[in-house]
């Protein structure tokens, strides 16, 4: 098993506070059609974040299977290791929202997905097939809804780029090509679900429209054993810049998925070139780059710092608890729906949620620690 990477847990603390941040804004009434307005908005970007470093992360091992000339992962403990890892903590959050919503009362709660046939389908993570079915304290799920279709396509995709792509040789400029030919899914999806009366608006929130977040990240792992230097400050500059660029027009309205098709492949591509900015550096640090005199860049520094790396580790489930803590918190505050100051907001969903993802957390751990049945423990 490889070294686990500090600054790769690390940067997950950027994608959760931005997902907190965007969804404080929208809460508080500050997703304006203006500049301002959308910038803030764009802190969305967190999703890009969390999906890109999930295709580097879980094709990773495929990848380097292949250049090692060794057998392809377990498809079996690939799938079990996921469900462990996944699902106990979301069922529980599920659960206890639906529980609390059956004595409390908030105001401006959406009516949607109630019931049981709301309840099963956020059990399900079906919720995003049609209207009516996110329930308040969970409509952020629509991301994790989108994840698990990716989990369950890795190994097939894989399959394809190992075995009739690649013959099972190493071939990085074949396993290059074929993502990129892959990475072309997402806009097609885009015109497509622009274009067709027929089909259901809430298609452009499932998997294939983000599915090129996916590949950017699988494609990472490609490049990680082929690229041995990359500037983290040039990197995280040119991330920077995409940023600020998304918040013009170019990139559509305020929203995850804008009215037109190009401006949805705009900011669908603004977004992998922030992503990939910020998560590129802290995979070539992984093949033993050295940027300073300890063989850690300044990046690769700020993002494994032990603060960065503890909120890292339980940024899943702060993911999992954070809008229904920010729904209660604006109650709280006595603001109503699109009112009231965002910076507060944020900062008291992110103090509550904290401990509540913390104690989550180490409830659920057990269950995805523990050794998979006959699995070898190995050594870096």
């Amino acid at each position: 098993m490889a070294a686990r990477i500090p600054a790769l847990t690390g940067i997950r603390t950027v994608a959760a506070l931005s997902v907190c941040l965007t969804h404080a804004a929208f809460w508080t009434g500050h997703y304006t059609d203006d500049y301002i307005g959308r910038l803030l908005s764009r802190f969305e970007i967190g999703v890009a974040i969390f999906f890109v470093l999930s295709g580097y992360l879980l094709f990773a091992p495929w990848v380097n299977a292949l250049a090692e000339g060794r057998s392809s992962p377990s498809v079996g403990r690939y799938f079990w290791h996921r469900a462990r890892r996944i699902l106990p903590a979301y069922w529980l959050t599920v659960i206890a929202v639906y529980a609390l919503f059956l004595v409390y009362d908030p105001p401006d709660a959406s009516p949607t997905g109630t019931g049981l046939a709301g309840f099963l389908r956020n059990m399900t993570l079906t919720q995003v097939y049609g209207f009516g079915h996110l329930h308040s304290g969970l409509t952020q799920m629509w991301s994790l809804a989108a994840e698990v279709v990716f989990y369950l396509m890795l190994p097939v995709i894989a399959w394809v780029l190992v075995v009739p792509v690649c013959r099972r040789r190493w071939r990085p400029d074949l396993l290059i090509v074929g993502l990129l030919t892959l990475m072309l899914v997402s806009p097609i999806w885009s015109v497509a679900v622009a274009g067709s009366a027929g089909l259901s608006p809430t298609a452009r929130l499932w998997a294939p429209a983000f599915l090129g977040w996916f590949v950017a990240g699988m494609l990472l792992a490609v490049c990680a054993h082929l690229i041995r230097r990359w500037n983290p400050t040039l990197s995280v500059g040119v991330a920077v810049v995409a940023f600020l660029a998304s918040g013009t027009a170019i990139a559509g309205e305020p929203t995850i998925t804008p009215t037109t098709a190009s401006a949805t492949i705009v900011k669908h591509l603004l977004y992998i070139v922030v992503a990939v900015g910020l998560i590129g550096p802290l995979t070539v640090r992984t093949r033993g780059t050295r940027d300073d005199g300890d063989g850690r860049d300044w990046w690769s520094q700020v993002c494994g710092s032990r603060p960065m790396v503890w909120l890292g580790e339980i940024s899943y489930e702060f993911f999992l608890v954070h809008v229904l803590v920010l729904e209660v918190m604006m109650d709280v505050l006595g603001y109503g729906v699109f009112s009231g100051s965002m910076p507060v907001a944020f900062v008291a969903a992110t103090v509550v949620s904290v401990p509540v993802a913390w104690v989550l957390h180490r409830f659920t751990r057990p269950l995805w620690r523990a050794r998979t049945p006959g699995a070898v423990a190995t050594r870096r």
